[in-house]
């Protein structure tokens, strides 16, 4: 699907181009966002022009409508009952300062359930790589009780949210079309999830490794490894982990489906003090490149 952010438009005049923008016969479905200023956005108005444009965007046969939580009981409201059947609509929520605890992401799901939302969309920002976690467990909480939901964690520590979220149940993520075009902090290209990440390919049953290090964001290694993943079919990812602290990360993503570390600067000695089990030669150079957290069946 395509995003359209009519909040980026230069001089956007919704009823001259709306009706071009959802012309159809289109390839793909249509994601229709006019975000305010006060939810990371770039339209400064009044609501009521806003919610007309997306009103309209609906009624030209957009699939999908974006509106903040903030709003969306006003929005419903201002719609009185006239959304489209083959219309979805997605309540957001953008926290651009940390990720709360899992109690605080349920009572925020709960809040947006209730407002009647077809998706649910929650997006956060991570501190430390470990508040993924949370955003993890909301997802496959969702998937479980059948409850459509966009989950993202923004920024570095949070990349892995973007590219790990089919596996645990995301409804979609998001990519640019091109390196400085994002709208979100840390946001992949849709060419990188597609080529690199192989993301269509993403399920429950993949397995994830990654290259854990601080900074890490220049490596090559995914796109090295996942092509060799690729090559020999195996159900597997590897992707950047950037890392503050070592053990706390280890201890946080340790079930079986992270199968594998490698490790560089700054964690190689840390490393090797975390590990149950040292190869002779690491343990005399007091550094290690790579961690087996499990046996992996291929």
């Amino acid at each position: 699907m395509a995003e359209l952010r009519l909040d980026r438009l230069a001089g956007f005049a919704p009823r001259r181009d709306l009706p071009a923008l959802l012309a159809k016969p289109r390839t793909l479905p249509a994601l229709v966002t006019y975000r305010p200023k006060w939810e990371g956005g770039e339209y400064e108005g009044d609501d009521e022009p806003r919610f007309e444009a997306l009103q309209l965007a609906m009624e030209l046969g957009a699939e999908y409508v974006d509106i903040e939580l903030k709003v969306a009981d006003k929005f419903i409201k201002f719609m009185s009952g006239k959304k489209p059947e083959n219309c979805k609509l997605i309540v957001s929520s953008h926290n651009y300062d940390n990720t709360p605890s899992a109690e605080e992401l349920a009572s925020l799901l709960a809040q947006i359930q209730a407002t009647g939302a077809d998706i649910v969309k929650i997006a956060t920002t991570a501190t430390e790589i470990v508040d993924v976690s949370r955003m993890f467990q909301i997802l496959v909480h969702c998937q479980e009780k059948q409850v459509p939901i966009i989950g993202l964690v923004m920024n570095d520590r949070g990349f892995i949210s973007r590219v790990l979220c089919p596996k645990f149940g995301g409804y979609l993520t998001f990519g640019s079309l091109e390196k400085g075009k994002e709208s979100a902090p840390s946001q992949p290209t849709a060419a990188d999830l597609i080529n690199v990440y192989n993301i269509r390919q993403i399920g429950p049953d993949t397995k994830v490794f990654g290259i854990i290090g601080n900074p890490v964001g220049h490596s090559k290694s995914p796109i090295l490894h996942n092509e060799a993943f690729r090559s020999v079919g195996l159900n597997a990812v590897y992707v950047p982990f950037l890392v503050d602290d070592l053990a706390k990360f280890l201890s946080t993503y340790s079930s079986p489906d992270f199968a594998g570390f490698s490790c560089t600067i700054p964690h190689k000695e840390a490393a090797v003090r975390c590990c149950d089990e040292v190869d002779p030669i690491a343990r005399v150079i007091s550094s290690s490149l790579l961690l087996l957290l499990h046996s992996l069946d291929c």
